[in-house]
Order: C-alpha cells, then sequence, then structure tokens
C-alpha cells in the first residue's frame, strides 16, 4: 500500500472514530438536558405529561397551602399570565415566599400538576433567575421595584 493511501485509510478512520465518540457523547448527555419553561408554556402544551423540566415564575399571591403532615407544600407558579398548580415535599428554601421568584424542577401530571422535587427561590435582594426576569419581559410584564418586588404592570 503506497504512503497516500495509508494516510487516507488513517484520516477516514479518525473522522469515524470523532463521529462516533461524538454520537456517543450527545446521546449521554440528551438524559441530562432540563428545559426551561413559564407557565404559559406550560399550559399551552409544550411539555409532555412526566417530561423533566423547570418551572419557573413568580409565587402567585394566595396560593401557598402546607398539608396537614407539614412537609407537604401546594402553591401555583405564575408568569403573571397564567398559572400551573405546584406541589413540592421537603424543606423550602428560607426565602421562599409569595410574590418572589423561584423555579422549581421535576415532571408534570396528566392533569396539570406540577410535581417538584426541587425548589429554588431567589437568594439575595437583588437576585431572580435570569430564566424567570426574560420569560416576564417577553411578556411585557415586567416592573422591579426597589425590594427586589416585581408586580404586574397590565
Amino acid at each position: 500500500m503506497k504512503a497516500k493511501h495509508r494516510r487516507l485509510v488513517a484520516v477516514v478512520a479518525g473522522v469515524a472514530i470523532l463521529g462516533t465518540a461524538a454520537i456517543l457523547a450527545l446521546f449521554a448527555v440528551q438524559d441530562n438536558i432540563v428545559f426551561f419553561r413559564e407557565p404559559t408554556a406550560v399550559l399551552a402544551g409544550k411539555v409532555k405529561p412526566g417530561q423533566r423540566f423547570r418551572l419557573g415564575g413568580l409565587v402567585e399571591m394566595g396560593s401557598v397551602k402546607h398539608e396537614t403532615d407539614k412537609a407537604t407544600v401546594d402553591f401555583k407558579v405564575t408568569d403573571l399570565t397564567d398559572a400551573v398548580p405546584v406541589t413540592y415535599t421537603g424543606l423550602l428554601p428560607d426565602l421562599f415566599r409569595e410574590g418572589q421568584g423561584v423555579v422549581a424542577e421535576g415532571h408534570i401530571d396528566d392533569k396539570g400538576v406540577f410535581h417538584a422535587d426541587t425548589v429554588l427561590a431567589k437568594h439575595d435582594e437583588n437576585y431572580m433567575p435570569k430564566e424567570v426576569v426574560d420569560a416576564l419581559k417577553k411578556s411585557g410584564k415586567w416592573q422591579e421595584y426597589a425590594d427586589g418586588a416585581v408586580q404586574d404592570v397590565r
């Protein structure tokens, strides 16, 4: 075999190995990707029941209810247009409260209830999750005050 042919075989083999490695890496990462959705997108049917995703928005005023077991909390996450009911069992972050930004990770069931296994709340006076801010700005309902609270500007 000539040197020219050996180089060609080596290059083709290298490209095939790299392509196979890239495909395997994409399949491995695919199971760990979690997308962000706002309540309007969830209620529009852009998420299938059982699919894992992050739900972000504001904790709707007057929606937080503690179950009798004290460990389960039901509340609604809103983007000031639509609201999705959420149920969470566990300890909530200290800064979790109504009217503040929240991102919950979990899945939605056939009845439209989001079952969260992780809840993240803002961690200081000037922070709200970027995804929540972007969703509120996109809907035209973003207005921030000095204390970090957001109000519906309809």
